[in-house]
């Protein structure tokens, strides 16, 4: 692994680059995340490509990137990814979470960039309750993360210790994600914090709400290839899943291009363990 900057407008974007092979795949992660979140499935790609990992603005190294934040923003950072690693060549693009409705916003305003789109437990506009103020939804679903942000730890170990016991994680434990949380943890000794900047998460999950149907509007007149790999289990490791069987169902009468697979996890085990890993590989690599 090596940490590449992307040129954007308003200063450098940091990734995450494995592997060294020509041919690209482009990541973007989570609401709360890093490009560190896609350590497992980086490890199963073919030698003959490189992933790069996006620290998304207001994130890990790119935390310090101004807003506005918002899909159409990150979209714009992935394309910008997109055109300097592939050198004139379309790149593989996938998402997870928060990740995956940037992606299908770069995928949707510039196709030519993107050979294939694959969506890992988001990308799907989520139903949003009619006359319910969306902040009032905001708190209810990211209340605790965006909380967690400004919390502090004795030690780096003590904060991975915080995530090693979550409910969606305390089972399937493993050293990416400890490397993950690591990744995340900046301050000094006595008072270890997360790299991530809450006002993007909070403007970046009022947009998903606000902007709901326009992702739909996205998904139904895509032109790139695009699989959808979700969860039965939610992010507190228990069902439903963000992603319910009839949203899912919905969704694929309205894109028939849409190649969904159910893949048995959590929201975030998903993306951090074995076998989903190499289910994502498998789509992303596909010809």
């Amino acid at each position: 692994m090596e940490q590449v900057k992307i040129e954007v407008p308003d200063g450098a974007l940091t990734a995450l680059r494995f592997g060294t092979g020509p041919k690209i795949a482009v990541a973007a992660h989570g609401i709360t995340a890093s490009g560190m979140a896609y350590r497992s499935v980086a490890r199963r790609l073919p030698e003959d490509w490189s992933l790069i990992a996006l620290d998304l603005r207001g994130r890990g190294g790119s935390a310090g990137l101004p807003g506005p934040y918002g899909m159409t923003r990150h979209a714009e950072d992935i394309c910008a990814a997109a055109v300097q690693f592939g050198q004139g060549r379309p790149v593989a693009l996938v998402g997870q979470s928060m990740g995956a409705y940037a992606a299908l916003r770069a995928a949707a305003r510039r196709p030519e960039l993107f050979t294939r789109l694959v969506l890992v437990d988001g990308g799907l506009p989520l139903p949003v309750p009619v006359g319910v103020d969306p902040d009032v939804v905001l708190t209810a679903t990211l209340g605790p993360a965006i909380t967690r942000l400004s919390d502090t730890f004795p030690s780096a170990e003590a904060y991975v210790d915080f995530f090693r016991a979550h409910p969606a994680l305390a089972a399937e434990w493993n050293d990416d994600m400890a490397q993950y949380v690591r990744y995340d943890a900046t301050g000094p000794e006595g008072a270890i914090r997360s790299r991530c900047n809450g006002e993007a998460v909070r403007q970046d999950g009022r947009d998903l709400l606000v902007e709901a149907d326009s992702f739909g509007a996205d998904l139904v007149g895509l032109a790139v290839p695009v699989a959808l790999l979700h969860a039965p289990r939610g992010m507190f490791g228990q069902a439903p899943g963000l992603l319910p069987e009839e949203v899912v169902g919905h969704w694929r009468k309205r894109a028939p291009h849409l190649v969904t697979e159910l893949v048995d996890a959590n929201h975030y085990t998903i993306l951090m363990t074995d076998g989903p890993a190499t289910a994502i590989v498998r789509h992303l690599t596909a010809e």
